[in-house]
Formats: C-alpha cells, sequence, structure tokens
C-alpha cells in the first residue's frame, strides 16, 4: 500500500494514544484518516510500558477518562478479535506513615464522590490481600477492586485493528520529516495533504511540533524497572501494589513481578531535539545504582524478593510536562497534541483518545480538559534547558504526597515582577512561569495536612485587609487589549454580561462555551470606543487569547500586554486614605464609584487605577507601566500598608463566595449551577441557549465549617444527611470567620451538612449567600 496523496487527518505516531485517536475518529464516522509511524506500532515508548491501569484520578475529569479506558480494554477483543490482555486485578496502595494515611483516607472519601469502589484496610487486611507483603511498619492500605493491567503492545494492535476495520490506513516505517502550513507533511516515503494533522509522536512530538510552529513542552526522562523470576505463590490475578513512601509499584508477570517506581529525584535523558533515530524497541544502559533507591525499598516491602533472581533490568525513557499533566488539545488550527503523558499514557490512552477525537470532530472538547490543555503553557515554557531543569522533579511528583499548596521547587525564579527584589521575606509560589507572593513568612514553609506553620501570618495579611490596607502584587494578571472597530460587537457575543458601557467602565463577566460552561471569568474594561482591557488569571491568558481569536471578527485585533503592566492591589478600608495622598484624582463613592476605571497620577507616575475587589473590601486595582513599578510600589509602602499574598487573597474571596476560575468553576459547569446568572445579559451570547435550558441539578454553594481547629483545603466529601452529596471545590482558614470556609458543589440544600475530613466527618454550615458581607456594603462606601 502506497502512501495516499491526500488524507482529511493525518496521525503521527503510533503509539496506544496514536492508535486510540484513530480508532474513535472512525468511531465517529471520521473514516479518511491516516497513521504514520516512523518504526512499527508500539515501538517508541508503548512497548516497554508496564500496563497499570489505575481508576482513581485527582479530578473527575481524569477519572472518567480511565474509567472509560478500563471499559474499553475489556470490550476491545471482541470487536477486533485481538486481545488486548486486560486484567481487572485490583490494586492495593499501602502507607507507611500518619501523612500518607491522611492521604488515601481522603483518597477513599473521592473515590466516594466519583462513585468508585475503595476500601480503607487495616495493615492485616492488606496483607491477607497481599500474602507476601511485608505490614508490621505499615499504618493501613485502601483497595480499589477496579484497578487492572493490560498488555500495551497489545492494546495499541487491536486499536489499530478496530481503527483499519473502519477505514483508517496505517503506514509503519514512515518517518515524519517536515511539516508546511496548509497542512503538507513530508515523509520520507513521499508527501501527503492534510486538512487536520494529530501529533501523538510521544517524546518526538516537541520535535513534530516545532515543525508546524506548535509548542510541545514536554522532556523525556529515563524510567526503571525490573522483571523478576517466578515466585511461589504469586498468580495470575495478584493484584497491583503500589507503596508511595517506598517509591514502588509491582505487578504480577508470567509467575513473576514487575518492579519498578518514580524515585525522588530523576534522571533526564536527552534533550527534545537531541533524540536518536531510528530508535525502535530500544533501551537504554542499566543503571544499577539509580536504580537502588527502589530496588532497596521493594526488597524491604517485599521479603521474599532478597531470594528472587531478575531476569531483566528495563531503562526506557518516557516524557514529562512542566506540570505532571498530560497534554491534549489544538495547538493551531487544526494542528491538535495528545502527549507527554508522565507515565500514565497507558492507562489514559482510551479515554484522552477519544476526548481528543470529539475536539476534533466537534471544534471544541465534550467536557472539563482545563487541566491538560495545552493552551496552559506558554512559549516560554518549551526552553530545553528549563524543561532539563523541571523533569528531574516532576517524575517523583507521582509518589510524593500531595501536600496542600505544595509549591515545585526546580527551574525557579523563572517570570518575575518588577517589584520581585522587594519582597524580601517572602515565601513564593509559581503561576505560569511568574514567581508570586504567597504569604510573607519569616520562616521556612513546613507541609502539613493540618493548619500549616504560614498560617498566623496569612491570617495578619487577611485581618489588615479587612480592618486597615493590604497592598497585594498581582502583576501575574494576564492582560490582553482588544482593539478594533467591531470590539463591542465581537465581546457582547464572547461575554455573558453586557460591555457596551462607556470608555472608563468595568465590567465582571463570564465567558462561556456552546455547552454553556465557563472558557474564561474574567473583567473587561473598555477604555475606548474601540480598545478593551481584558483581565484574566495568570493561568489562563493563552486559552483565553486563543478562544478570542476564534470568536472575534477578523477586524479584530488581540494583543497579549501581560509584561508590559504590573498590577498592584491596594484593598481595606483605609485604601482610599491612602491613594487619596498620592493622587489629586477625587477617589470619593460618588466621583469615583464602583467599577470605574481611569488614569490618575500617583505621585510623579500616571497609572489606570480601576475600582474593583476580588477580596470583598474597598479598593482599587492599580495598573502600572513596568517602567514605573519600582517607584510606584516605594510610594505605596510609604503609606505603611501590610504587605500581603495569594493565601490572604484566597481566603478573603472564599468568604465572600467569590469563584475561582479552574477550581470552582470550568468548561462543565454553568452560570445557572454555579450562581452567577447576574452576569448574563438579556441580549445574545455564545452558550445563551444551553444556560436557558439549564436546570439546577446541583448548586455552588459556600460552607463554613463548625470546628474552628479543622482545616479544609478542597477536594473533601460533602456530606447530606449522612450521604455524599457533593465535593468541596476550594477551601481555606479565613480570620474574619474564625474557622474553614469552602465553595463547594452539593445535590441539594436542605438536610444536615457534613464534611469528610481525612476520614473524620465534622459539621459545616450551608449558606447560600457569602459568609461576609452578603449584601455589599463594604466594598461600595
Amino acid at each position: 500500500m502506497s502512501l495516499p496523496s491526500r488524507a482529511h487527518v493525518v496521525i503521527i505516531g503510533g503509539g496506544a494514544v496514536g492508535t486510540s485517536v484513530a480508532y474513535h475518529l472512525t468511531s465517529l464516522g471520521w473514516t479518511d484518516v491516516v497513521l504514520l509511524e516512523q518504526g512499527k506500532l508500539s515501538s517508541g515508548t508503548t512497548w516497554h510500558a508496564a500496563g497499570l491501569v489505575g481508576l482513581l484520578r485527582a479530578s473527575e475529569s481524569g477519572t472518567r477518562l480511565v474509567q472509560y479506558s478500563a471499559e474499553l480494554y475489556q470490550r476491545l477483543e471482541a470487536e477486533t478479535g485481538l486481545a488486548t490482555g486486560y486484567k481487572a486485578c485490583g490494586g492495593l496502595i499501602v502507607a507507611r506513615t500518619k501523612d500518607r494515611m491522611v492521604q488515601l483516607k481522603r483518597t477513599a472519601a473521592t473515590a466516594a464522590v466519583f462513585d468508585l469502589e475503595c476500601e480503607l484496610l487495616t495493615p492485616r487486611q492488606a496483607g491477607e490481600i497481599y500474602p507476601i507483603l511485608r505490614t508490621d511498619d505499615l499504618e493501613g492500605a485502601i483497595w480499589l477492586p477496579g484497578d487492572g493491567t493490560v498488555n500495551p503492545t497489545d492494546l495499541t494492535q487491536s486499536l489499530a485493528k478496530g481503527a483499519r476495520q473502519r477505514g483508517a490506513r496505517v503506514f509503519e516505517r514512515t518517518r515524519v520529516t517536515g511539516i508546511e502550513p496548509g497542512y503538507t507533511v513530508i515523509t520520507d516515503q513521499g508527501v501527503i495533504e492534510a486538512e487536520v494533522v494529530v501529533n501523538c509522536a510521544g517524546q518526538w512530538a516537541k520535535a513534530v511540533g516545532a515543525m508546524a510552529g506548535v509548542n510541545v513542552p514536554l522532556h523525556s526522562a529515563e524510567h526503571f524497572y525490573v522483571v523478576t523470576e517466578r515466585i511461589e505463590g504469586v498468580r495470575p490475578d495478584y493484584p497491583i501494589l503500589r507503596d508511595p513512601d517506598g517509591y514502588t509499584y509491582v505487578k504480577e508477570e508470567v509467575g513473576g513481578l514487575v518492579v519498578g517506581g518514580f524515585e525522588p529525584e530523576a534522571k533526564p535523558w536527552l534533550s527534545p531535539d537531541r533524540l536518536p533515530y531510528p530508535f525502535e524497541f530500544q533501551l537504554l544502559e542499566e543503571d544499577w545504582e539509580h536504580f537502588e533507591v527502589l530496588m532497596n525499598s521493594a526488597l524491604h516491602r517485599l521479603p521474599v524478593l532478597n531470594e528472587t533472581g531478575i531476569k531483566k533490568f528495563y531503562n526506557g525513557p518516557e516524557s514529562f510536562t512542566p506540570d505532571n499533566q498530560f497534554i491534549l488539545g489544538e495547538g493551531a488550527r487544526n494542528f491538535f497534541v495528545g502527549a507527554g503523558f508522565n507515565s500514565v499514557g497507558i492507562a489514559s490512552a482510551g479515554g484522552a483518545g477519544r476526548a481528543l477525537a470529539e475536539w476534533i470532530v466537534g471544534g471544541e472538547p465534550a467536557m472539563d480538559l482545563g487541566g491538560v490543555d495545552i493552551r496552559r503553557f506558554g512559549p516560554f515554557n518549551g526552553n530545553n534547558q528549563w524543561l532539563r531543569a523541571r523533569v528531574s522533579e516532576v517524575l517523583g511528583l507521582h509518589y510524593e504526597i500531595p501536600w496542600p499548596n505544595r509549591e515545585l521547587a526546580t527551574a525557579r525564579p523563572f517570570r518575575r515582577s518588577p517589584v520581585h527584589h522587594l519582597h524580601e521575606g517572602a515565601f513564593m509560589g509559581s503561576k505560569m512561569g511568574w514567581e508570586r507572593v504567597n504569604v510573607f513568612c519569616p520562616e521556612p514553609v513546613v507541609y502539613s495536612w493540618g493548619r500549616q506553620n504560614w498560617q498566623p501570618y496569612a491570617d495578619a495579611e487577611h485581618r489588615a485587609c479587612r480592618e486597615d490596607v493590604a497592598l497585594f502584587d498581582q502583576t501575574s494578571f494576564g492582560k490582553l487589549l482588544v482593539k478594533g472597530a467591531d470590539a463591542e460587537r465581537g465581546l457582547q457575543w464572547v461575554c455573558t454580561n453586557d460591555v457596551a458601557v462607556e470608555p472608563g467602565r468595568t465590567v465582571y463577566t463570564g465567558v462561556l462555551n456552546e455547552r454553556g460552561g465557563y472558557e474564561a471569568d474574567v473583567t473587561v474594561t473598555r477604555l475606548a470606543a474601540d480598545e478593551y482591557l481584558w483581565v484574566t488569571s495568570a493561568g489562563s491568558v493563552y486559552r483565553d487569547l486563543d478562544h478570542l481569536r476564534r470568536h472575534l471578527p477578523g477586524t479584530v485585533a488581540v494583543v497579549d500586554v501581560t509584561a508590559m503592566y504590573a498590577v498592584f492591589g491596594v484593598m481595606g478600608p483605609r485604601s482610599r486614605e491612602l491613594l487619596q495622598r498620592l493622587t489629586r484624582q477625587d477617589l470619593s463613592h460618588a466621583a469615583f464609584p464602583f467599577g470605574t476605571s481611569r488614569e490618575i497620577d500617583l505621585g510623579p507616575y500616571t497609572v489606570r487605577a480601576t475600582r474593583i475587589t476580588y477580596v470583598g473590601e474597598l479598593g482599587w486595582e492599580l495598573y502600572v507601566p513596568v517602567e514605573f513599578a519600582v517607584g510606584v510600589y516605594e510610594l505605596l509602602l510609604e503609606g505603611n500598608p501590610t504587605r500581603a499574598g495569594y493565601y490572604a487573597i484566597n481566603s478573603l474571596r472564599l468568604e465572600k463566595g467569590y469563584r475561582a476560575f479552574g477550581a470552582d468553576i470550568g468548561p462543565d459547569d454553568n452560570p445557572v449551577e454555579a450562581g452567577l446568572t447576574f452576569t448574563c445579559k438579556d441580549g445574545p451570547y455564545l452558550g445563551r441557549e444551553a444556560v436557558e435550558k439549564a436546570t439546577r441539578k446541583r448548586r455552588l454553594v459556600s460552607f463554613v465549617v463548625e470546628d474552628p481547629e479543622v482545616m479544609l483545603w478542597g477536594g473533601e466529601l460533602v456530606l447530606r444527611d449522612g450521604e455524599p452529596a457533593g465535593r468541596i471545590t476550594s477551601a481555606a482558614w479565613a480570620a474574619t470567620t474564625g474557622s474553614c470556609v469552602a465553595l463547594g458543589y452539593v445535590d441539594g440544600t436542605e438536610g444536615r451538612f457534613e464534611v469528610n475530613v481525612g476520614g473524620d466527618v465534622r459539621q459545616a454550615r450551608l449558606h447560600l449567600r457569602p459568609p461576609y458581607d452578603p449584601k455589599n456594603e463594604k466594598i461600595r462606601r
């Protein structure tokens, strides 16, 4: 079979993900599909993958993807005649420490939210399930009966056959050497024209993306496991064992065991632009010294291994991303990516392949894929030296305790505010590469499940904002300039709220997809008749930029001006007093009402002052040209405000019930459920038809925990009259309330509400209005 000159879709990469995309595209009726593989199917990373399929993930969308994968793998043989080797053997996760046991209890509660079977076990019960397990030093375990394993190579062949049966054509030994706009895919076997290109090239995906001008931030790291000789008593149905405190996983294979893991400090492989070709069904050199930490842990947990021989040492490179989440989505018009699976590619391949195929066919995601959306990265994330530094940490995150508010330590500092050097004493976080003040804390931060040691300092910042005045550096805000004669008309369609306002007015608005779910949550300021300033969260700027360019008229330009302006929030009852001393502009409520935005003098500097708040107090956001930023910040400090960070912002906004995009609202959440219909105008806007049809099957509400000693972090199970009713989306301990406050979706608002906090069930009060200042009197004074 010769390479055709044209195809509707060309998929690059014949591993589990690429074949899954082909399978699902043909299932959706797109049969003119060509898949190109530079070697043989599964010969890249897929063939040496361990094949674990663990159903429970941190997010609901991630869990649903893997649930679908498992269901698909079990039924595929009946359709194609080729077995996948899927075994529903169950999974056992053990805890060596009390902190890990808290995590497992939270995991069990999450399973209840997602309606997954999960059982908490004692060490003795864990030993009964896994007889060769050492249990004397364990705190406990959880049992996930739905977990399984699959043969990655067999799975790939079965998916490919299913795609072929519906018309897809697969070409092995066909290497892509270039991609020209349009798209013209150049290979060593000829040239093929395509309307749609899908990059599923695994660790080669970054190089393939570069051919089309698309940034795919990933880097390979060496990943190790060994296969043992046969062990007496180890049966084919032996469950998966995970010992995260020992960094290891174990599964049965031909009467022996596969023993692998995720060591705390990984070993990066070659830069993405230096990967060898050919590299087919190949492994890297053995490195027993690097593997020692994993092997010693396994010998401790499974003493029988001390008497068991090793048949084979596997060292295969796998690709990892900067945030340990895979990459899915449209990187450029009709150029899609499914890559960077961080060692969960086999578990995710079925669901991710379907999700990407639905995205390609439907023109937008059919579910919330924000956590894996390629648009979460900027061009600066593609630097290979930066990626190499980051990937050494990312691999180990798989089995690190997922501490609340944990910050990555590598490849930092990266992007810095102009006043970064003035934040002495701050514990810095990172968002979209920006260094941001979390809290001003004079001692090293210690992570824990309870109240962390920075809390008293964040409480002081919180109180200062409520009672006096606080100064926040919010430079990381995404800022887009929307300009053109049709800017108003275009934004009126994109935005739920009415942005046809006079210049100098700021509007809070939602931005929806056709399903009525949130694509963004922003403020829009009209600067002139033909010009608006769009302000979004730091992590959303490239997503918003893409959304606007797709939906605004071609006569409207959208320019990213994020790096041109610093942003300082001056918030609190004394904010007017502080600023009035520095400006001749009348800042009284009558002269400068809420929602007003004007250029003002601030000492010798000219800045844009916008009266808005995300903390529920009187205040202004100051948009400052970067060349004035240091001077303005020093001038503001002379007014003796309390410097404050994002931990305080979070607790302040939760007391007011203010939503956060990505945590409380996203593509699967509509304004009816989120309680944001007040931002929806009477006129037409994208998603209105879906909003009008929406019913309130669940509702986003506020909670205040009765016991002030209890800490919530988000993700906790909500119980109504003792039965699962929803999940906390975000939470923080709030100094004004004197307890934890939270937002969460529930399926009803009547009854007795409790929250499962690491296995302990605690009472919580439900609020349909904000716990703090429900009449909004504070912000309008």
